[in-house]
């Protein structure tokens, strides 16, 4: 069984998609898999046991990006069955294009038009169930449940317990908790935690103002690992994660994948959509607002409420909730 997945474009999402490649993984057991992804997606899902062959879409940087969507297909070649987890045109026209008698993709104008399987998902539940009755609508053995997230990057082992901040949301500033009290956190902790400090290439300055928090307040024991690890990496150091107090973000959702207790917080997002997908040891903090969730990548309103309002001691209360 040759299975075609067009993985979401952002790490969070993909790694929310998850529990339905398992879900696959479980009614074909002898199924090949090929990923269409991201970097970033492809880098953290290429690892899975039926993955076969793990390809980049790079047909966004082509002159012509139809031309290059038909020349990826071509390439790919037919399947038993081909999913997407994206709702793109380009994605509902590369499954199109491979010929593959069995295409499916969310219900929208242009996945009904190409594709022969679209069915309405209601965005009324968490992203990870959506996904899972996405990719078991041409089953009828599926009992409802919905798996947790899994990751086949083995978890990092370390001498001490670790304390991991993801200050970081690559989304947008919205996002975003400010630099000052993630560093107040980890102040709290830092007797008992060891200290990473996690960020992309374009949180390196974030990252370095903790840092700087921390230094002013006599902490040493941290690692700046901001702008220093590729996936894998940061995957395997998050896994290995005794504590982690985190933005939502992709990173928040592979310390789920490893069931790490984690402390997120939460302004213009749906808590309701994106939080943590079955993780035991997870608090959200957050504030109720009439202007949240705007899912805007910048506060529209100009003032960020609905972060500047979450005090340090908010979520230095909620790790205590954990009972670590």
């Amino acid at each position: 069984m040759k299975i075609l997945i067009i993985l979401p474009n952002w790490l969070g999402d993909a790694v929310m998609a998850t529990p339905a490649i398992e879900l696959l993984s479980q009614h074909y057991p002898r199924a090949e898999f090929t990923f269409v992804g991201s970097f970033v997606t492809i880098e953290a899902l290429k690892y899975h046991p039926l993955c076969k062959n793990a390809i980049v879409d790079e047909t966004k940087k082509a002159p012509n990006r139809v031309k290059a969507t038909y020349e990826l297909a071509k390439k790919l070649g037919s399947f038993d069955m081909a999913l997407s987890f994206r709702n793109q045109i380009h994605s509902s026209l590369l499954l199109k294009l491979t010929g593959s008698v069995l295409c499916i993709a969310k219900k929208s104008w242009h996945s009904m038009f190409l594709l022969s399987h679209t069915p309405t998902i209601k965005a009324d539940k968490h992203l990870a169930k959506q996904y899972a009755e996405l990719a078991m609508i041409n089953t009828d053995a599926w009992d409802k449940n919905t798996p947790p997230l899994k990751l086949y990057i083995e978890p990092k082992k370390f001498d001490k317990p670790m304390m991991g901040i993801n200050a970081g949301a690559t989304y947008g500033s919205a996002k975003r908790w400010y630099p000052e009290r993630f560093a107040a956190v980890a102040k709290e902790y830092s007797e008992r935690y060891d200290i990473i400090i996690f960020g992309g290439p374009n949180e390196v300055e974030m990252a370095s103002e903790i840092e700087a928090s921390l230094k002013a307040s006599n902490v040493t024991n941290y690692t700046n690992l901001a702008g220093k690890t590729n996936i894998k990496e940061l995957c395997s150091l998050i896994g290995g994660c005794s504590l982690f107090v985190t933005n939502d973000s992709g990173p928040m959702h592979v310390a789920a994948a490893y069931g790490v207790p984690t402390v997120s917080i939460f302004g213009p997002t749906k808590h309701t959509e994106t939080s943590q997908w079955m993780n035991k040891k997870s608090i959200i903090v957050r504030h109720e607002m009439e202007c949240a969730p705007c899912m805007r990548r910048e506060c529209p309103l100009g003032h960020h409420e609905c972060m500047k309002s979450i005090e340090a001691a908010e979520v230095i209360e909620a790790v205590q909730e954990l009972e670590l």
